[in-house]
């Protein structure tokens, strides 16, 4: 006979049991929103609708600088359905925001000092009418020359109240009078990435009866949105309320403050609910992108390959506003030498605010512009002295209990030579046969104009750091609260899930603790207590550390019964697969037997060793924990035409711990491949100020096409005794090292110095001598 799914039984041979589920830590267990997203049922932020909606739109400044002689908002104000309409005046609270400094006004008042500047704010009962009421919004402005060139920001008229300068770090360690035998020089530039999140902004503000008002959004750091609304708009912070919506992933500070206070404006004006959904060119014009950056080094070392000492200057160009470039100056300048010991390094790091768009945090900032100058500088020692690379490399990584340049000793695990033989011995790929199936290969691609032999291979390193959580000082603190009843558990924190897996490592965390399978993370918003900021992989440190304190506090509350009843400690009782069992096999049950009419819950916080700032010198004990990571790239480069195909990016990574094997390969494997990005295709170009093609057609993202083959041939799992399970986050410094990798590749190939991110095809032309 047959059941009713169609598979054919017996009595005598029933249907197989089906395997269970993995679970707990270090099972590859799946995203719980991994369906729904592919499935498009995801509820994003754009998705959202409320009865009696309004729609809102916002003006921007055309210029990247000018002086505001009028707005004249009255056109607007009387076309037909119309609602609402905003400016600075209508701001009661404070009118300044910002991530790191608050030096941005809601509004522009006075002077527009970059291109996409908010300006007013309308709400209209349809979305084409709020968009063409902006439009009547008459602005009258004086423009004038803009600062768009940093280093002319030193001696250019102050470009706000604050001045041009946001922060100088100068770095003294070691002897200034060391010389090594040995010097390279060289001037590197770093363009300007944009995040490019999935999804454009979105959000809907809904007005509440106490005169408050509820916030809708992709917030990645939900409490601090919340703090700064509040600010603004002249209310307390209990009068504010932010729910985390849907985040279609975020690689950086996930949402605009610009985009999200005028929409509270809106509906506080109003008393009716208001949506605004950004437009990719608002999107790319609002939020903040990488640090470009001008970079000059000097590296001195011995006869033999040995830093002896490291001379840089880097110059941040910070846009508009300081949001968080003194952190990641602060990166900069503190890993500037890299995961290298150098006994002598003198380091001067300059912020400094423009008229070109603001920057601010994206992952790795700061420290992957450095790796792709100290790298260089790796390369051109290597080529002076008749050095292998590798091998120059690792006669000077660091190991565990190393000092940095800020002073700082490396306690944490630092496996960087065991890194770097990994991925240099691994077997290279094939040559590429010079046929015409195998076509595609060449750089360019099948219809490409390329000749087979003028193609040349490289292959070239990287080494990279990151530091994890935040640094100089800052209180990292998370708080979850676990509750268990009828056989099911609920964590409630308040960690935004951004793509990097909180919300599966949370599901495992408990699992593992409490062996109950059936896990649930509650939605996010700000009536729970905060958790930080979504990034650096932090929610796995700080976050999982709460999680798992909160699940071990309920398991005390859960056996700590039995084991007064059969006259035992609670550390001679374990939890496996559900079952309780204790050391000598005399008690033995079940979790749902144990928990049978019971609610439990517990409340816990984890917050690491406290860091502080770097002093006048810029040392200092800034970071809690630092992971590394090696990869060798493999280039095939057109020298006649520039182009350039990744081959094979081969990593090896310290991670910690491997909690989750599927989802950290995942984010590795991306981590790499926005690394390719910024080394070969992605830069934001904004000439005098402007943003030139604000769009995914001329913002050029690797594609899956350019994605080359990635290998992890090695993860090192030395866990950091320090953090939560051991682990170290694992997305950043890919990203971090890929550039640089790809670049020496290209230096290998071509001989030429490419000292500019993203590779230009001129800079890997070899003309004939």
């Amino acid at each position: 006979m047959s059941n009713e799914a169609g598979i054919a039984t017996t009595a005598a041979e029933p249907a197989p049991a089906p395997e269970p589920l993995p679970h707990g830590i270090g099972a590859s267990l799946p995203h719980a929103d991994a369906r729904a997203k592919t499935e498009g049922t995801f509820p994003y932020a754009a998705d959202l609708w409320a009865e009696g909606l309004l729609w809102a739109a916002v003006l921007r400044s055309p210029h990247a600088h000018a002086r505001i002689v009028s707005i004249d908002t009255s056109h607007a104000r009387e076309m037909p359905g119309v609602r609402a309409v905003v400016t600075h005046e209508d701001v009661p609270g404070t009118p300044r925001h910002g991530r790191g400094v608050p030096d941005r006004p809601v509004f522009a008042s006075e002077v527009v000092r970059h291109h996409g500047e908010p300006i007013a704010a309308v709400a209209a009962d349809h979305p084409d009418t709020a968009r063409m009421a902006a439009a009547a919004v008459i602005v009258e402005y004086e423009v004038l020359d803009p600062v768009t060139d940093p280093e002319q920001a030193f001696e250019a008229e102050p470009l706000h109240p604050d001045g041009n300068l946001i922060r100088h770090i100068p770095l003294h360690h070691g002897d200034p009078e060391a010389v090594g035998e040995v010097v390279v020089e060289g001037l590197y530039r770093i363009g300007r990435q944009d995040p490019a999140p999935i999804g454009a902004e979105a959000g809907l503000a809904v007005p509440r009866p106490d005169g408050g008002v509820e916030l809708y959004l992709a917030s990645t750091d939900p409490h601090a949105d919340r703090n700064t609304a509040a600010a603004c708009y002249g209310l307390s912070p209990d009068q504010v309320k932010i729910v985390v919506t849907g985040v279609p992933g975020a690689t950086a500070d996930r949402e605009d403050q610009g985009f999200q206070l005028p929409l509270g404006l809106l509906a506080l004006r109003t008393g009716c609910p208001v949506k605004l959904t950004a437009t990719r060119e608002e999107s790319f014009l609002g939020h903040a992108h990488r640090h470009p950056t001008l970079l000059r080094y000097r590296h001195h070392a011995d006869g033999e390959g040995r830093l002896v000492k490291v001379e840089a200057q880097i110059l941040l160009d910070a846009g508009a506003y300081a949001d968080t470039s003194a952190e990641s100056l602060a990166a900069a300048v503190s890993f500037a030498c890299g995961p290298y010991v150098v006994p002598n390094a003198f380091i001067e790091g300059w912020a400094v605010r423009t008229n070109n768009p603001p920057s601010g945090h994206v992952r790795g900032e700061g420290a992957m512009q450095v790796c792709a100058a100290y790298e260089a500088q790796m390369d051109k020692l290597a080529k002076k002295l008749g050095l292998d690379p590798a091998e120059l490399r690792l006669q000077n990584v660091l190991a565990t209990g190393d000092v940095l340049p800020i002073g700082q000793t490396v306690s944490c695990p630092a496996p960087v030579a065991e890194l770097l033989q990994a991925v240099r011995d691994f077997p290279l790929p094939a040559l590429p046969k010079d046929t015409p199936e195998d076509e595609w290969l060449l750089p360019g691609g099948p219809e490409g104009a390329g000749e087979p032999g003028a193609v040349r291979r490289g292959v070239g390193y990287g080494l990279g750091m990151v530091h994890m959580l935040g640094a100089e000082g800052a209180d990292e603190v998370s708080t979850a609260t676990v509750k268990v009843h009828d056989g099911i558990a609920t964590v409630l924190c308040a960690a935004v899930e951004t793509g990097q897996g909180f919300t599966t490592l949370a599901r495992q965390i408990v699992q593992e603790t409490l062996g109950i399978e059936e896990v649930h993370v509650a939605p996010v918003d700000t009536d729970q207590p905060p958790a930080g900021a979504g990034c650096r992989g932090r929610h796995t440190w700080v976050s999982g550390g709460a999680v798992e304190r909160a699940a071990k506090m309920v398991r005390t509350q859960l056996l700590q019964p039995l084991a007064h009843k059969f006259g035992m400690s609670t550390e001679l009782l374990q939890i496996t697969d559900g079952k309780i069992t204790s050391y000598d096999g005399v008690l033995s049950t079940t979790v749902t037997e144990a928990m049978e009419g019971k609610e439990l819950w517990a409340t816990a916080q984890c917050r690491p060793h406290p860091t502080e700032p770097l002093n006048a010198a810029g040392q200092g004990d800034a970071f809690v924990g630092l992971a590394f990571c090696a990869i060798r790239a493999v280039v095939d480069v057109d020298i006649e035409l520039g182009s350039v195909r990744v081959v094979e990016l081969a990593v090896a990574q310290d991670v910690g711990r491997v909690l989750n094997p599927a989802q950290l390969t995942a984010r590795i494997e991306a981590g790499v491949t926005q690394g390719v990005g910024i080394a070969l295709t992605e830069n934001l170009r904004t000439p005098r100020g402007l943003v030139r093609h604000p769009d995914l057609t001329g913002y050029a993202l690797p594609t899956a096409l350019d994605a080359p083959d990635i290998r992890i041939v090695k993860l090192v799992e030395e866990r950091d005794v320090v953090a939560p399970f051991g682990a170290k986050s694992v997305s950043a410094v890919p990203v971090v090292t890929a550039p640089a990798a790809i670049a020496s590749a290209v230096r290998a190939a071509t001989g030429r110095p490419v000292n500019r991110l993203p590779i230009r095809p001129q800079a890997a032309v070899v003309t004939a001598q």
